[in-house]
């Protein structure tokens, strides 16, 4: 339900607000909620409600870019790595044990400077440029899952049997391994899913991720620091809906494990 209400309103926000979330009303600044708007209105006299409702679209489509970009690259490098063994194994391991070693946020911030200034250029672009930085260092994880998985499975008998029969190795991995080997990366990619959202709102908070004008939890909370102690509620509402969006993710991962393998029920 949580993750419905959320993809509703990233995909249509103009469902639950009819107002412009950049619309700045300067002689209401800092107001409180009830005082003409449900959560008040910020610093810069934007209404706080429309700015949770609007901040969903950026936040979640970060959220689904790096998962896409994670498991497209981690799932085929990990596959690759688990099936072919030997030298290739080594190699592809130790790409990954580089790129695992830097710390996330870090290395995301560093990346996330060193691009030229045309991911800034819209909001769509803006959401990639930090989708891909996540990527960037957030494949290894996947791998190495996708590894252990894979040669987990290629030792059974169906495919053996494959190979006996002079099934191609595509045909081996597509057919055979790779079904039942990514149900454990379905489960991680959903879990981080909500992960990635959390630091896409951390790297806004710091002002390196999205900028304005887009809308986004973590610019909304990093704005709001400036009244912490006067207008609470500046911090609260972006903050609370930051919380259950991560929180809808991690409950969805776990019913997907439970759903992938009933013996952890």
């Amino acid at each position: 339900v949580l993750i419905s209400i959320f993809v509703l309103m990233a995909i249509f926000p103009s469902l639950f607000t009819s107002t412009d979330p950049r619309e700045a009303v300067l002689a209401e600044s800092r107001s409180r909620p009830g005082d003409g708007t449900w959560f008040g209105r910020d610093i810069q006299g934007y209404d706080i409600y429309a700015r949770c409702i609007y901040g969903a679209r950026a936040s979640i489509l970060v959220g689904v870019l790096t998962t896409i970009l994670t498991v497209s690259i981690g799932g085929f490098i990990g596959v690759m790595s688990g099936y072919l063994g030997g030298a290739a194994d080594a190699v592809m391991s130790r790409v990954g044990d580089v790129f695992f070693a830097i710390p996330l946020l870090l290395g995301a911030i560093i990346f996330l400077v060193s691009l030229p200034d045309f991911f800034s250029s819209n909001a769509f672009l803006g959401a990639l440029k930090v989708s891909l930085a996540l990527a960037v260092l957030g494949w290894p994880s996947m791998a190495r899952l996708m590894r252990s998985s894979v040669i987990q499975v290629k030792p059974n008998d169906y495919v053996q049997a494959a190979r006996a029969l002079g099934a191609s190795p595509w045909r081996v991995i597509r057919s055979h391994i790779l079904p039942n080997a990514v149900a454990p990366l379905i489960v991680v990619a959903t879990i981080n899913l909500g992960g990635y959202i959390a630091a896409e709102a951390t790297l806004s908070f710091l002002g390196i991720g999205l900028q304005a004008p887009a809308v986004s939890w973590g610019i909304d909370i990093s704005a709001a620091l400036v009244g912490l102690r006067t207008t609470p509620h500046m911090l609260f509402f972006p903050s609370l809906f930051l919380s259950l969006a991560v929180l809808g993710f991690i409950l969805l991962g776990d019913a997907v494990r439970d759903a992938l393998d009933p013996k952890n029920r």
